[in-house]
């Protein structure tokens, strides 16, 4: 039922907004109508206002239900295994588009991984052109090695997003956890188990990180991107 409301509302206001534009811009020529006493120039801002009316209001439309509908890229940066998870949210709900790992192979000389992480990235950004970017924002408190390293490989996944010019947005782990299972101190499986069931997968996605990216792609509210898109999913 919290659907169905929700998606009515969406309508309304899909609708609302296609007649407020122009009204809108009606209003504002009338008031400068009033005002600008150049007979000429009030007559080419009024060509130009009818020109474009309809046209901005279609593209202020568009720009509207791609905030509605979004494909949204997760991804769990690490050198060996790169998470990654591609969702779609459609109907006040995500649906899975597919989910993956780049992986590299440890006897690989480290400047090579870091390359073969950026192309075959770069190259799964190019084939679903995801909407915007999530990303695991780095916490570590030991093993400053493993950090640096990881902290790389985040480097040039940053990087070859920002070169397809997609919105890039970080959250903490505590972030995610207390998104998908309402607790921030919630255990690694538990979030996992909740990531497959608002996905209704049979199983876990394995490896690991994939998992993780699925649960990195569903934004948490408490976060910018998250605030555009409310989710009301069924729970275990």
């Amino acid at each position: 039922y919290i659907k169905s409301f929700l998606m009515v509302i969406t309508l309304f206001l899909l609708i609302g907004f296609i007649i407020f534009v122009p009204v809108l811009g009606d209003l504002i020529i009338s008031f400068l109508n009033k005002y600008i006493r150049n007979i000429n120039l009030m007559n080419f801002i009024s060509d130009v206002y009818h020109l474009l009316k309809y046209p901005i209001t279609i593209i202020l439309m568009f720009l509207l239900i791609k905030i509605i509908y979004m494909r949204i890229l997760g991804i769990d940066p690490g050198y060996a295994i790169v998470g990654c998870g591609i969702v779609r949210y459609e109907k006040n709900d995500f649906r899975l588009l597919g989910y993956g790992a780049v992986t590299t192979d440890k006897d690989m000389p480290f400047n090579e991984r870091l390359k073969k992480i950026y192309d075959d990235l770069t190259e799964l950004l190019e084939k679903f052109k995801p909407d915007a970017v999530s990303i695991e924002r780095l916490y570590f408190n030991t093993n400053q090695k493993t950090a640096i390293d990881v902290a790389q490989a985040r480097g040039v996944i940053v990087l070859a997003v920002q070169n397809m010019g997609i919105p890039i947005y970080e959250y903490t782990p505590l972030q995610v956890k207390q998104s998908m299972v309402g607790y921030g101190r919630a255990e690694k499986k538990q979030v996992m188990e909740m990531t497959r069931s608002i996905l209704g997968l049979e199983k876990v996605p394995k490896p690991d990180d994939t998992a993780d990216a699925l649960a990195i792609a569903m934004p948490p509210k408490s976060a910018p991107f998250g605030t555009f898109l409310p989710r009301f999913c069924k729970t275990p």
